[in-house]
């Protein structure tokens, strides 16, 4: 590799606040905030909205929707006059 063109490939927390999860990995982000890994090393830690820990299609768990009701919300907006006598 060329010298001084690429960025730093370091050590780094990857935390998903909403499933309680953290995961050390390298990576080229960089962060202000750090945090205590398990082995005692400080790390920089990029917070993230979503990982696999939370993810419905990981972790099968979905959030039922009011499908009914957007079926029939759909419907009545696109209905045509054929489509209200039957």
């Amino acid at each position: 590799m060329k010298k001084d063109i690429h960025p730093e490939y370091a050590p780094v927390v990857f935390r998903d606040i909403s499933a309680d999860f953290s995961i050390l990995t390298r990576s080229t982000l960089t962060s202000t905030q750090t945090v205590e890994w398990e082995d005692g090393n400080t790390y920089p830690v990029v917070d993230v909205d979503i990982s696999s820990a939370s993810h419905p299609f990981y972790t099968g768990k979905q959030k039922i929707l009011d499908t009914a009701g957007r079926v029939e919300k759909f419907r009545r907006r696109y209905a045509t006059k054929d489509d209200a006598k039957a």
